[in-house]
């Protein structure tokens, strides 16, 4: 079985693109770059993320994915996924990374659903990362357990909801008092909001509705290796 970095030496992944999409403005706001693979040993990003903290690649395989969403998307924001144990490398604050090199705004995103500890061990990384032009997301708002305190210790610019408060959400419903709620506290403390996982026409509305400022998914678009030109307006 090859090792992720002989792969990533193959040429054998690649990044798909998912726009969040304005919600009020109906356009692109930025797009959430996706790792995917060609590689049979690596079929999805989970297992691939999995291979790189075993094999202590993660740091590497983090700077490669960063510049090939870069590459790929040089004219728009991005969003890109920095996992926890990344943080323990020290490839990400180096100097000649493609983060630096990028024209628009970069958000890295930190998922919430891992321990505080992660979040302490990052902040300093963070800090150096914004002094760079970075920006924060915090993922997966509501995905098992909640810790709002990290939206209060990072100070994140966007936070996205979790599939799981946006799937079969509908108007007027207990969840969707609740969504309403999570956006102003959010939106209180400066961030804007992504509600991931849109679906249906029903979800989309319900989240538009409530406040929501942007959205993502399958239902506004799949991710896509090419950046497709929409007109959003006639989508919802």
């Amino acid at each position: 079985m090859r090792t992720v970095e002989e792969v990533m030496k193959a040429g054998e992944l690649y990044i798909a693109y998912q726009p969040v999409v304005d919600l009020k403005r109906k356009e692109v706001f930025a797009y959430e770059a996706l790792v995917r693979s060609h590689a049979e040993e690596f079929p999805n990003p989970f297992v691939l993320i999995e291979a790189a903290v075993e094999q202590r690649a993660m740091g590497q395989l983090g700077r490669h994915l960063r510049k090939l969403a870069v590459d790929g998307c040089p004219t728009h924001r991005l969003f890109l996924n920095v996992p926890p144990d990344e943080f323990s490398e020290p490839w990400l604050v180096r100097p000649d990374d493609s983060i630096t090199t990028h024209s628009r705004e970069i958000y890295l995103e930190i998922t919430e659903s891992v321990p505080l500890s992660h979040y302490e061990h990052c902040h300093s990384v963070l800090a150096e990362m914004r002094t760079r032009g970075a920006k924060i997301a915090v993922d997966d708002l509501g995905a098992g357990y909640s810790n709002l305190k990290y939206i209060v210790d990072l100070e994140p610019e966007v936070v996205k909801l979790d599939r799981e408060l946006v799937a079969n959400l509908k108007n007027e419903s207990r969840l969707h008092r609740l969504v309403i709620a999570l956006v102003q506290l959010c939106t209180q403390l400066d961030a804007r909001v992504v509600a991931e996982g849109i679906e249906t026409e029903e979800e989309l509305a319900a989240v538009i509705d409530a406040g929501v400022h942007f959205g993502q998914g399958y239902l506004l678009q799949r991710p896509n290796p090419e950046l497709v030109d929409i007109d959003w307006t006639q989508r919802f």
